[in-house]
């Protein structure tokens, strides 16, 4: 490592976010950057560890040390180059993963000063965006056609990688334009679409195929290839089956979050048609990173009240024994949405919408009294 005694000198820096009065009237990006010099400082805190548990914790097995070392010594491409051999779009991951390699790093166990991997991992991709380090590349033919069905991120990494063996790849989907949750999912104020145009530029140029707008199944299967990939995703969501649901005014997350996101492309809806939070008391129910979503969305919507509930209890802030590191941690967290101006309940279960002249009013909910145990005995 370039100088393994840093983290002993240098705190964590994160790049924190624009002011919550600015950003809460724009759907642009909430997160801010750091300057190269302080980039490199940070990527200097990766300790030579023994057992690297960040590479452990990485769903793909990022190389997190090496790339840290080579970006602290001011070598941004070899950083790429080590980064991009196990990520293949590390513009979106560097954005919206929740970097479970931060929860395991040492410095998290030691002095709850982990590294920024992740805002270091963004900050890599864009300088070789930025220095030209990323080009198109068209690879050498094997003669083999493979269609891809589902161009989300699922798909487009099958894409990406059995176009660089060298089959001609199609990539095939119902939406009007590639990426799926990263597109229609996920707010611009965490991943801005241009991010997603700018690398599908890349993949064209690489020879990848894209049809867009094309409904498939297994009984239409596209004639002519020689393999099929099926990436459709999961797009059913989980159901409130409870008395009510059936008043107007109660949207699925992926209803509010995809049509904002095709309004902010230049789609128009029709009025019935068309969800908006502008002046109205808004309840999310759900605690996950989808919920923190549609309160940010539902704020710069012009939301009156925004609120959250959460059926499992309020977990602690900091550390929970019950997850010791090097886990996930199961731990307060408080997104960017949430210090926009929201008020967050625990231990809630709905059990009825409350209505009048079928459009609903609010939501009868009964808290929830978790008792541990060590066995459970149900009757028959």
């Amino acid at each position: 490592m370039g100088d393994p005694k840093a983290f002993l000198k240098i705190h964590r820096q994160e790049a924190g976010y624009r002011p919550v009065h600015e950003r809460i009237t724009d759907f642009g990006e909430v997160e801010q950057t750091l300057n190269t010099n302080d980039r490199r400082l940070q990527a200097s805190r990766c300790m030579d560890c023994g057992i690297p548990f960040c590479h452990w914790a990485c769903p793909v097995s990022n190389k997190q040390p090496e790339w840290q070392d080579a970006l602290y010594r001011g070598n941004w491409k070899e950083a790429y180059e080590i980064l991009s051999s196990t990520c293949d779009f590390p513009e979106f991951t560097g954005r919206i993963c929740p970097a479970p390699c931060e929860k395991s790093c040492v410095l998290k166990l030691s002095s709850d000063e982990p590294v920024t991997i992740r805002e270091n991992e963004a900050a890599i991709v864009e300088a070789a965006f930025r220095e030209g380090y990323i080009k198109a590349v068209t690879p050498k033919r094997n003669g083999k056609k493979v269609a891809v069905i589902g161009a989300g991120p699922a798909g487009l990494t099958a894409a990406n990688r059995l176009n660089k063996k060298g089959y001609l790849v199609t990539l095939f989907d119902k939406a009007e334009a590639p990426g799926g949750l990263l597109r229609f999912g996920i707010p611009n104020f965490k991943l801005n679409k241009n991010i997603i145009d700018r690398r599908m530029a890349f993949l064209k140029a690489e020879g990848i195929q894209f049809e867009m707008g094309v409904e498939v199944n297994l009984q239409n299967l596209p004639a002519g290839f020689d393999a099929y990939c099926i990436c459709v995703g999961a797009e059913t969501p989980r159901d409130l089956s409870v008395p009510g649901r059936e008043f107007k005014g109660i949207h699925f997350a992926m209803e509010i979050l995809s049509q904002q996101n095709r309004i902010l492309e230049g789609q128009t809806f029709p009025k019935d048609k068309l969800i908006n939070a502008k002046g109205k008391k808004v309840l999310v129910i759900g605690g996950g990173d989808t919920g923190s979503d549609c309160i940010g969305t539902s704020i710069r919507q012009g939301a009156l009240s925004v609120t959250q509930i959460e059926i499992l209890p309020q977990p602690p802030a900091g550390h929970n024994s019950a997850t010791p590191w090097p886990q996930w941690p199961n731990v307060l967290k408080t997104s960017s949405s949430h210090e926009e101006g929201c008020l967050r309940r625990w231990s809630l279960t709905s059990n009825q919408f409350l209505g009048k002249n079928g459009k609903v009013t609010g939501v009868e909910v009964e808290e929830v009294e978790w008792i541990p145990s060590e066995m459970v005995v149900v009757p028959p």
